[in-house]
């Protein structure tokens, strides 16, 4: 973020008139979406691995229950599973999308 300088003059607790200076900081779009990116590329990783253990504990649990009882055709774990599956699809996707955007920007600012 780009600071700009800000000459501030304020009282003291002695009363006395001290010159301070400040710093504000302008809103820098790149930084922002170079955040954003990362943040979204870690986050999708994260769900990606806790939604792959769910699906194996399903899956698990799964062949657990059809072992205990044969006569079950469609289980409760199996929806699960393929539901876990699929986020777990959806947040690598959105993990490689994220990164190869970034790259981009990356490849963008240096100018290769």
């Amino acid at each position: 973020m780009t600071n700009h300088k800000q000459v501030v003059y304020q009282l003291d607790h002695k009363s006395k008139l001290v010159l301070r200076r400040r710093t504000r900081r302008r809103f820098n779009p790149k930084i922002f979406i170079d955040r954003t990116i990362e943040t979204t590329a870690i986050a999708s990783l994260l769900l990606t691995g806790f939604t792959g253990v769910g699906a194996m504990g399903c899956w698990g649990l799964e062949i657990i229950e059809t072992n205990a009882n044969p006569n079950i055709i469609i289980s409760g774990w199996q929806q699960q599973k393929s539901i876990c599956l699929g986020v777990m699809l959806v947040s690598f996707s959105a993990f490689l999308g994220s990164s190869l955007v970034g790259a981009s920007f990356s490849i963008q600012r240096d100018k290769f």
